[in-house]
């Protein structure tokens, strides 16, 4: 029996109204809240890989953001490696790396290396064992050139790549990771999944919480996949059950028809 890596038991999760101008903080809220995450329970083993999918605006994101103690909860609670996300917040960042989708929070007028050792000293990484985890890491993902330079004159991509070694410089018990091949080449983007396939899930020692809107990546990485929709859990299996439960071919089949929603052109009864 696998240790549970992350447990996330009814988690809720809403957020106020936005008020305009000066003078709606003088009036109470008349709109309802906005509700991400409508009680959410799921579970990741030690190993395991589980791979979020859903519509933008789901509550990927915002479920992924308080697993990294980013947000709080408004109801249930969440534990990595045992720890309460919300009350033990310090113990819960040091057994998990996360890779966030869009803002990476580097500072941008540092190098490369000097934003990778800055993050590689705040997980208690000693300077020798940092400087040869940047080395090894940046190695690997064709980094090297871009440690010598300011993070701000960067592409996109080579940022992404630099958020993905970061994540996991202090090899993490558990990786967050929020559509973690956006923004990277196609070779880019499958020397990562192979690394994550064979270095990380190989070893059986590290879980995966991941939010893509890729679908081979989904197949190739996931031995789970949970669907959500409007901050719901709508389904959570292996993509074979899912697949075998719901008579489709693919994911992409499987998720339109939990979901109930129709390409744009196609016939509104999807599952029949």
């Amino acid at each position: 029996m696998f240790n549970v890596a992350i447990a996330i038991e009814a988690l809720e999760k809403a957020f106020p109204p936005t008020r305009n101008g000066w003078r709606a903080f003088l009036q109470p809220f008349e709109k309802p809240s906005i509700v991400a995450l409508a009680g959410i329970s799921l579970s990741v083993e030690q190993g395991e890989s589980v791979a979020l999918l859903g519509a933008n605006g789901a509550g990927k994101s915002t479920l992924l953001r308080i697993l990294a103690t980013l947000l709080l909860p408004t109801r249930g609670r969440a534990r990595i490696a045992g720890y309460d996300t919300a009350r033990d917040s310090r113990l819960a960042r040091a057994s998990f790396g996360y890779h966030a989708g869009t803002d990476h929070g580097f500072y941008p007028r540092l190098t490369g290396r000097e934003n990778l050792h800055f993050f590689g000293r705040l997980n208690y990484l000693a300077p020798a064992r940092v400087a040869q985890r940047i080395d090894d890491l940046s190695s690997q993902f064709h980094l090297t050139d871009a440690l010598s330079r300011q993070v701000r004159t960067l592409s996109s991509g080579t940022v992404q790549r630099l958020s993905l070694v970061r994540a996991l410089l202090h090899e993490p018990r558990v990786l967050l990771l929020d559509e973690p091949t956006r923004s990277l080449d196609a070779i880019a983007a499958a020397d990562f999944r192979h690394y994550l396939e064979t270095q990380i899930l190989g070893t059986g020692s590290t879980s995966l919480l991941f939010a893509s809107h890729t679908l081979p990546e989904i197949e190739q990485l996931a031995h789970r996949v949970a669907i959500i929709d409007s901050g719901q859990l709508v389904a959570c299996d292996t993509p074979v059950a899912l697949k075998q439960q719901s008579s489709s071919r693919t994911i992409e089949e499987v998720f339109l028809k939990l979901t109930g929603h129709t390409p744009s052109g196609a016939p509104t009864d999807v599952t029949s």
